[in-house]
């Protein structure tokens, strides 16, 4: 075993790597500027973690999922892996402990989120730090040109002033050749290098169903593919609705959104995970870092805003390498919906800039103030206070996000925590004073470790049991403890946050670019109509159509998807099927022409065109116009 595969050994207990892991790893740890392109479920985080176990100094990972972000330092913790994160969720104080422990400690991962590197707290912390790796999860947020542009990924690039030789390693499911070169563009790459791993899934069967009743047909399929999966439609009222019929029809379902609460989330998801429920009925709130690889199919009742989401979501299906289904359920009325979402999608600049105000009113921030301040939020009642359309109300605020002035996190959970703030000897001295807290005390300091050094995740309910002391009482403890200076008690809190990043602005001063505005408007436009595209061709392998739109012009035919599996019905080879199309269409957009013509034009066999023909015209590829001639259909 080289020594890579000694760390992945000992830490996860696999011998090898997976495709192009090992080349990714070698790349960084040689101090090479790297892009990785990686599908969901390709093992990205192995391949910043095991090249900075292998060096000295901890590795910067950036991130803007906080929940995924403070999965993977659960995970590291349970391999005896020192790591810690910090969001915007945290205080002040917390920061602060957690990057002196990262600078004085042997903490090998520091998690942060985008908006935490511009602050001066970190750019002092930084200095003191021996850092090996900068890992850039979900970085295709830094180019303008993705699906997700994010502007606090703009800040990245400047860490290679205070570490001008420490390697990037940029990460990715989903990039477009052009994205892929923007986002080295942008994190300032020595030496353009990207590792690539082929987007296709030979195991994922990819289907496209044109029908109108689409309940129906979800029954006709959960029946038909044994094994978990997931739904994933646009709307909360309809994730209810649809777990509702299936349960009727005695299918263990249930759904989820990110209107539920953390709690009802957290429970949903792990009795899916563990598969006492079969399918989950979800919005895209569902599936960042689930790691569930025997997924057997998975459904989209509506159309996705991008490829790129349609790719990760359907992606989740089959990561075991077993037969799995992606399956898009679609028809003409999608269209006028889509409409609809685009109107939703981009409100007016002058309605975006009401939002603006009102949210300025909502959090009592005086003109000129805010910046870098940290607030509790609720876009449900924001919404309902100001009477604005929620839907509305949050594209706004993401526009704002996306020009720079505000950040919106999704809803965090931060369990209760607290840290001692006196030395074991004082504390002792002060057990003795108070007798009436020593037991309570004790019981703090032999249930949670590391309290003195760090501050440590606690649950009430469990410090009540192990004391023998009501809930209520046990919280007025802490509290007690806290306002004496004995501890730092921060209690549980379950709300979404939003952060000024600039001071707030009157109207006059909120510039909002009309050009960023439009640019934006246009790819999303262009996106849609690609994934409607996907939805409506008859004639594209559906794989093929994926793998070309991220930029992989090589793939061949899946020969499994709905259009390959017709296509193969006609007893003709890939290769003669397009060469008879390539000919039909070239004489077709020069000028319509009768079934007779295009036999004598090709000159093969005319059995074989002929199927060709029907084909196109029973795939409305190919339509007659009114006298009874041929024409290509864009």
């Amino acid at each position: 075993m080289n020594r890579f595969e000694q760390i992945l050994h000992r830490y996860w207990g696999f011998s090898t790597f997976r495709s192009i892991q090992e080349e990714i790893i070698q790349s960084v740890y040689d101090g090479h500027d790297t892009l990785a392109l990686m599908p969901t479920g390709g093992g990205k985080s192995i391949t910043f973690q095991v090249p900075s176990l292998a060096k000295e100094g901890i590795c910067i990972v950036v991130t803007p999922l906080i929940a995924l972000m403070k999965d993977q330092v659960e995970n590291l913790k349970k391999r005896d892996i020192k790591a810690v994160a910090i969001h915007s969720g945290m205080t002040r104080h917390e920061i602060e402990i957690q990057l002196d422990n990262c600078a004085y400690g042997d903490f090998k991962f520091l998690y942060l989120s985008p908006e935490r590197l511009d602050t001066e707290l970190f750019k002092v912390r930084l200095r003191k730090l021996n850092v090996n790796l900068i890992a850039i999860d979900e970085s295709h947020c830094i180019s303008q040109w993705g699906y997700d542009f994010r502007p606090s990924y703009m800040k990245i690039a400047e860490l290679r002033e205070l570490l001008p030789n420490t390697p990037f390693l940029a990460l990715t499911a989903t990039a477009t050749p052009e994205v892929a070169d923007d986002i080295q563009d942008k994190l300032k790459f020595k030496v353009k290098n990207l590792i690539q791993m082929s987007f296709e899934r030979k195991n994922l069967v990819y289907l496209v169903r044109n029908i109108e009743d689409k309940n129906k047909y979800l029954l006709k399929i959960i029946n038909g593919i044994p094994g978990t999966g997931i739904i994933y439609t646009r709307n909360r009222e309809k994730t209810k609705e649809i777990a509702l019929m299936l349960k009727k029809e005695g299918i263990s379902a249930d759904f989820y959104h990110a209107g539920l609460s953390g709690d009802m989330r957290s429970s949903r998801q792990d009795d899916w995970q563990k598969g006492k429920t079969r399918v989950i009925v979800s919005t895209n709130a569902f599936g960042m870092g689930i790691d569930k690889p025997n997924v057997r199919f998975v459904i989209h009742t509506d159309l996705p805003d991008s490829p790129e989401a349609y790719f990760q979501e359907a992606g989740r299906a089959g990561r075991d390498l077993n037969l799995a289904y992606a399956i898009l359920l679609y028809n003409e009325s999608d269209k006028s919906k889509i409409e609809q979402r685009i109107a939703a999608n981009f409100p007016e600049t002058d309605e975006i800039k009401r939002t603006y105000q009102a949210l300025g009113s909502y959090l009592n921030i005086a003109i000129g103030a805010g910046k870098g301040e940290i607030y509790d939020f609720n876009l449900m009642d924001f919404a309902s206070t100001y009477k604005i359309n929620t839907v509305k109300a949050y594209n706004s605020l993401k526009f704002l996000e996306r020009e720079g002035y505000i950040e919106l996190t999704d809803e965090l959970d931060n369990p209760s925590r607290l840290i001692f703030t006196i030395d074991r000897q004082d504390l002792y001295k002060y057990q003795v004073a108070h007798a009436e807290m020593d037991k309570f005390i004790k019981v703090l300091l032999r249930a949670f470790a590391g309290v003195f050094s760090q501050y440590v995740n606690i649950d009430e309910a469990y410090i009540a049991k192990a004391s023998g002391i009501p809930l209520k009482n046990v919280i007025e403890n802490l509290k007690l403890l806290s306002k004496q200076k004995i501890i730092n008690y921060i209690p549980r809190k379950k709300t979404p946050l939003v952060i000024f990043t600039t001071e707030r602005l009157d109207e006059k001063n909120l510039l909002l670019r009309y050009e960023n505005y439009q640019l934006r408007k246009e790819r999303f436009l262009k996106r849609i109509d690609a994934l409607i595209e996907y939805a409506s061709t008859t004639t594209k392998c559906r794989s093929q159509f994926l793998l070309e739109y991220f930029g992989d012009t090589s793939s061949v035919r899946c020969g499994k998807c709905d259009v390959c599996t017709s296509r193969n019905e006609l007893d003709i080879s890939k290769i003669e099927f397009d060469n008879i199309l390539e000919k039909i269409k070239l004489i077709l957009l020069q000028q319509p022409a009768t079934i007779e013509h295009l036999v004598d034009s090709i000159k093969l066999k005319s059995d074989r065109t002929l199927k060709v023909i029907h084909f196109l015209l029973d795939n409305k590829k190919v339509v007659k116009t009114e006298d009874g001639l041929l024409a290509w259909r864009n």
